[in-house]
C-alpha cells in the first residue's frame, strides 16, 4: 500500500519559517520523484517544488524560489520542505505527492497525503 504522510503545517506569522515533512511508504524513489502542491482559499492546486531524490534534481515555481528549499532524506523515506519567509499568499492546504518530471517541473501520478494547513497570518 503506498502512503504519504505530511506533518509541519501550522500557523505562523508573516516572514516566519516551517519545515513540512512527507513520509513515504510503499514507493521507491527509484521510480517516483516527490513533489509539494498546494491548494489556497478559492484558488486552484498549484505545485510549488519537487525532487528526483537519486539525482538531486529539483523544481520551484517562481513565487517560492529563494524561500523555499525541498530536501530528501533517502534513508527515512523522507522529503522536506523548508519554507522562508513565509507571506500570505502561501497560506493553504499543503500535499505531498509521487510525481513525475516532464520538462523542468512534475507531474502527480495519483498518489497523495492528505494534506497539512499552513496558515500565514499578516
Amino acid at each position: 500500500e503506498v502512503k504519504l504522510v505530511e506533518s509541519g503545517g501550522g500557523l505562523v506569522q508573516a516572514g516566519g519559517s516551517l519545515t513540512l515533512s512527507c513520509a513515504v511508504s510503499g514507493l521507491s524513489f527509484n521510480d517516483y520523484a516527490i513533489a509539494w502542491f498546494r491548494q489556497g482559499p478559492g484558488k486552484e492546486r498549484e505545485g510549488v517544488s519537487c525532487i528526483n531524490a537519486l539525482s538531486g534534481l529539483t523544481y520551484y515555481r517562481d513565487s517560492v524560489k529563494g524561500r523555499f528549499t525541498i530536501s530528501s532524506d533517502n534513508a527515512k523515506n523522507t522529503v522536506h520542505l523548508r519554507m522562508n519567509d513565509l507571506e500570505p499568499e502561501d497560506t493553504a492546504v499543503y500535499y505531498c505527492a509521487a510525481a513525475i518530471f516532464m520538462g523542468s517541473s512534475c507531474a502527480p501520478v495519483g498518489f497523495w497525503g492528505q494534506g497539512t494547513q499552513v496558515t500565514v497570518s499578516s
